[in-house]
């Protein structure tokens, strides 16, 4: 992705980007720039309009790499990180400001678990539903060159995967000519090793790039949980706990490649494709014991050996068409993936005081579950009236199974008899039509706008095929968006922005069987859930003092028809969680970052959401009860350059409180450091600690007057890495890549907010 500055009359700077694919055309094939979409020669020419703002652009000048903000999302780069090079998706993600990742690898933002995760602006298998976490636990950091973090997506984008704001991960894509490489190497704590190699190679028409990665890593866990309920017929308090330890460290594999081919100097064509697997292999022990005043019910042990593997893939082929008339431009992408996850776990318990209904002494349960995604878009853009209309469409196909087997196993002859209560199968099948438009144009020398509308149609085949229950659901949805830009002055801007959003019930979801979960815990879905209504807020103010680079952000989310956990016993202190529609929800706060250089050789980078929230939700009598809760998260990250060859890095990281359905989840916090030292231009020694105070905690409470829980898990997650970049090929590793963390907001851009499509496929639909 190459930058390109462009000096206008009107006496302000913007920024712009070359389409990476049409770039790579013209290094290998003829001596033109291409700037989203129409060919501009070097020699003097008209002037032409940029198609986002239509700014006049009477000149280009090729700057550096640099990712910057645009109208509908902010670019944080997080290729820059020390510790790229031996970490996660999920490490990744946790650099980027109001994103938390946890050790499971649950991805909230603002504080909030609603939310899409998208692959070069398009939705994947491979990012929804329990998916999510192995994929971004296996997906090597140094993939991905950005991520855009869109709080109001614009009516481009779908609702797969729930709905809600967006982050888009952009991959990492050179299109430069000629070769390039890299080799990481690293090892770790008890074990833990991981190494990655990925390459590309840009000659004449051609372009080509790939890589491997393979991992061997994981965290152990201990957890407690007490609760306390009080029985509604009796009227005496039953007291619970349930200890556990978990062990396991997993192996993961990913590889990707991608082809592209330019056919002329209008139309370029793409392929892709991309396979990861990982284990989750595991080994628990847990003491379950309930009492009810002084009778013990029931005391415990309960082993459990789990084997399985989550394997997905995905591919697809893209064609990019440049016109004739002055940014037009139209694409065709075709994308499937598919994920499968299996897993087989073996139980063995032993009582002491055994309960009623107790399980078998040895079982087993045998799970299957997949997702299959065709997702084809098209897209057609074109300056009209002085500004930039885009109009596209979709035709996607969701299909989700799930086949889960539960056996009794006896002790004395091994026989295996099917359980029917904790065994069934569920099919959804989801069919997503979808039209949108948007046009974009500036308004005068200080204002820019962008208003879209999309039309969504969507159809529902829900299957519970154990049951026999079958159900089909069908709605229409109408979202529209509008942003705006004001050019307060040379270092400043203000950012406006709406969007009215639903979310729609994952397929776990909908799913009316009672799934067992452990002897304390089963949970059911709803198969007439609708989708929550969301509409969203924000207003922006980005500026510059000396040399920090500062954003401040306001929002205001309101959802109706919230989609809310509802908890009730069916006996025996079994607690049934099930979902229905019937909450609200309101939350609002402030943004921050602020990014910039303290000294020539201290950079900070911070960022923080002082945050207020409200969920109204049902207890276990079914009254409504409002929770609300104000916290404070945030991250701090200091790099200091030594010498020339040596940058330190040190990263705080701070989760306050959020609420659940009938309670709230406790702050938390941790604490990384990482070390970078070139040993030569081309060769690098990193080293990292993650959790460096030991502090990784997941504590959630449950307060209602019927039901009193806590539960708490601590990681084993301070991990020490140390390891070897080598760098082939292109700029030294001590150059390349390694810039600022997070460059947020860019002051002065003027209104409109100039678009950076990325190395990737564009912002997506």
């Amino acid at each position: 992705m190459q930058k390109i500055l462009l000096t206008c009359c009107v006496a302000s700077t913007a920024v712009m980007y070359v389409d990476g694919a049409a770039f790579a055309q013209t290094q290998a094939a003829a001596p033109e720039v291409v700037v989203k979409g129409a060919p501009l020669k070097k020699e003097p020419k008209p002037v032409e309009k940029s198609t986002e703002t239509g700014v006049p652009v009477p000149s280009v000048t090729v700057a550096g790499e640099r990712p910057t903000n645009r109208i509908d999302r902010q670019v944080y780069d997080v290729k820059s990180d020390v510790g790229s090079s031996n970490g996660t998706a999920a490490d990744a993600l946790n650099n980027v400001p109001s994103v938390a990742v946890d050790p499971d690898g649950a991805v909230t933002l603002r504080g909030s678990s609603n939310l899409q995760i998208l692959v070069d602006g398009k939705p994947s298998a491979m990012m929804q539903g329990d998916n999510r976490a192995a994929t971004l636990n296996a997906m090597a950091a140094d993939d991905i060159e950005s991520v855009e973090v869109i709080n109001n997506p614009g009516a481009q984008f779908g609702n797969e995967g729930g709905g809600g704001p967006i982050l888009n991960l952009v991959m990492r894509r050179n299109r430069k000519p000629g070769g390039f490489a890299t080799v990481n190497a690293n090892a770790g704590k008890d074990g833990r090793y991981n190494s990655a190699v990925s390459g590309s190679y840009n000659e004449g028409a051609w372009g080509y790039q790939g890589g491997i990665n393979v991992r061997h890593d994981g965290r152990n866990s201990v957890g407690d949980t007490v609760r306390d309920r009080t029985n509604p017929l009796t009227g005496l308090v039953e007291h619970s706990t349930q200890d556990s330890v978990q062990h396991g460290l997993n192996d993961s594999v990913g590889l990707n490649g991608t082809v592209s081919y330019n056919l002329g100097a209008k139309d370029t064509l793409t392929a892709s494709a991309n396979y990861t697997a990982r284990g989750n292999d595991q080994k628990v022990s847990e003491h379950y014991a309930t009492a009810a005043g002084a009778a013990t019910i029931s005391d415990y042990l309960r082993s459990t050996q789990r084997e399985g593997d989550t394997k997905s893939y995905s591919w697809g082929a893209r064609w990019d068409h440049k016109g004739e008339a002055p940014g037009e431009s139209m694409k065709t992408d075709l994308r499937v993936s598919h994920t499968d996850n299996d897993n087989d776990s073996a139980y063995s318990n032993v009582y002491t005081v055994r309960p009623i209904n107790a399980p078998a002494e040895r079982s087993r349960q045998s799970s299957d579950t997949g997702t299959r995604i065709v997702d084809f878009t098209g897209d057609y853009e074109r300056n009209i009236g002085g500004g930039s209309a885009k109009l596209g469409y979709k035709v996607a196909e969701t299909k989700s199974s799930f086949d889960v087997l539960y056996a009794d196993i006896n002790a004395a002859t091994l026989a295996e008899t099917i359980n029917p209560a904790r065994t069934n199968r569920f099919n959804l099948d989801e069919t997503t039509l979808a039209l949108y438009g948007s046009y974009q144009m500036r308004l005068n020398d200080n204002w820019g706008a962008l208003a879209g509308m999309r039309v969504e149609h969507t159809e529902m085949d829900i299957d519970q095929i154990t049951s026999s229950i079958s159900a089909k659901n069908s709605y229409t949805s109408y979202i529209p968006s509008f942003f705006a830009t004001y050019k307060v002055n040379e270092t400043a801007n203000m950012r406006f922005s709406y969007a009215h959003r639903i979310r729609r019930p994952m397929p776990n979801d909908l799913n009316p069987y009672v799934v067992y979960r452990d002897e304390f815990n089963v949970s059911s879905g709803n198969p007439m859930l609708k989708p929550a209504k969301t509409d969203s807020f924000e207003v922006g103010y980005e500026t510059k003092f000396g040399t920090l680079e500062t954003n401040l952000r306001a929002y205001f989310r309101d959802e109706s028809d919230t989609i809310i956990e509802r908890s009730s016993y069916i006996g025996n202190n079994v607690l049934l969680t099930t979902r229905e529609n019937g909450g609200a929800s309101h939350s609002s706060g402030l943004e921050f970052t602020v990014s910039g250089k303290l000294t020539p050789t201290l950079t900070l980078n911070t960022s923080g959401n002082l945050a207020r929230s409200e969920l109204t939700s049902r207890d276990l009598s079914g009254a409504d009860i409002t929770r609300n809760a104000s916290s404070l998260s945030g991250r701090a990250r200091l790099n200091y350059q030594y010498d020339s060859a040596t940058q330190l890095q040190a990263m705080l990281q701070m989760q306050g409180k959020t609420l659940t359905g009938q309670g709230y989840r406790e702050p938390s916090h941790m604490l990384n450091l990482s070390v970078r030292h070139a040993l030569t231009p081309q060769l690098s020694l990193v080293m990292n600690m993650t959790d460096a105070l030991a502090s990784a905690k997941m504590a959630t409470v449950i307060d209602t007057p019927l039901l009193k829980e806590t539960t708490s898990r601590r990681f084993d997650s301070r991990v020490f890495y140390i390891g070897l970049s080598y760098r082939i090929g292109g700029a030294s590793s001590a150059g390349e890549g390694r810039g600022e963390q997070f460059q947020g907001p860019r002051p002065g851009q003027g209104p409109g907010g100039q678009r950076g499509d990325g190395p990737g496929p564009g912002p997506g639909f």
